[in-house]
């Protein structure tokens, strides 16, 4: 075998490689935290195998069929505190922390995503459990929780990324709530409460909500990925998409989706504003958020500084 035909093969069998991990990459990288101080006990080998497994089942599951580098996975942390642990029943109740996060173009910072407080994260768990996730065949609440959360991190950051580019996603996340709520655990009741995981989709993808995903992609894709280029005219993009957010809002008064948005957006939202910005942008934002969540005055104050 002559050298150069060697140094073709080498060169194609990794191409081949590479565009194998490409191809098969898979969409997380969570980070898992278990917090059981609350629980007394001295059999602490569960909360391990619950952490591991469930770091193991986010990450090396391959949810969709995109093709993600190892540089774009999606960055998220799964901060679960046990409420109560029920040995005999193998039973948890717990209190899930939720957020993901992505890069913003031509800069160093990540940007929050996505982010929820889930007070009804309850499931069944022995440490010698096998989780598995089938998509028609959901018989597991902790499978279904966390296929759940897996589309919506996906979904919510492809809707940063193109106009409803989470859509497919988020139909696969409606189809797992429908499963979910036939298990018998809270937080997945349709139409019982407007924050839970079933309402909060729901509104989501409402046909009277779309100004809210349009807005999504216009905050994140005109605004913070135009902000460290041309941090003026991201800044205007973003204030004149407000109205998008508002509308949204005022379509349909009972969602919480709109109020989410500007919890986990909240310093941020400031920071775009604070001194920076025209008069005219500052008061319309602080107009804006404070007809969305009146609550967190203190802070939107800020923005007229």
């Amino acid at each position: 075998m002559g050298p150069r035909k060697f140094l073709f093969i080498i060169y194609y069998t990794l191409f081949i490689i590479c565009s194998c991990s490409i191809a098969q990459a898979q969409e997380l990288d969570a980070r898992v935290t278990i917090n059981h101080s609350q629980i007394e006990t001295t059999r602490t080998e569960v909360f391990e195998a619950l952490q591991t497994k469930l770091t193991e089942f986010l990450n090396n599951h391959k949810w969709t069929e995109i093709p993600f580098r190892e540089n774009e996975k999606i960055q998220c942390n799964f901060n679960i505190t046990v409420n109560t642990y029920n040995q005999e029943e193998n039973s948890f109740s717990c209190t899930l922390l939720m957020n993901c996060s992505r890069p913003v173009y031509g800069s160093s910072y990540n940007t929050v995503a996505y982010a929820v407080n889930d007070e009804d994260f309850t499931f069944v768990f022995n440490e010698f459990d096998q989780l598995e996730y089938q998509e028609n065949q959901i018989d597991n609440n902790l499978v279904a929780l966390l296929a759940y959360y897996a589309y919506m991190i996906i979904g919510m950051d492809l809707d940063t990324m193109a106009l409803k580019g989470g859509t497919d996603c988020f139909h696969i996340a409606e189809d797992v709530a429908t499963a979910g709520e036939s298990l018998g655990f809270p937080g997945w009741k349709a139409f019982g409460d407007s924050g839970n995981r079933f309402g909060l989709l729901n509104d989501y993808m409402d046909g009277a909500m779309e100004g809210m995903r349009e807005f999504n992609y216009i905050y994140h894709r005109k605004g913070l990925d135009r902000m460290f280029e041309a941090p003026d005219s991201a800044r205007a993009t973003i204030a004149e998409a407000l109205d998008l957010l508002h509308e949204a809002n005022s379509a349909k008064n009972m969602t919480r989706v709109a109020q989410l948005f500007t919890e986990y957006k909240r310093d941020e939202l400031v920071n775009i504003f604070a001194k920076k910005g025209t008069t005219e942008e500052k008061e319309k934002a602080y107009e804006i958020l404070f007809a969305i969540d009146a609550s967190q005055n203190n802070t939107w104050e800020k923005i007229k500084k």
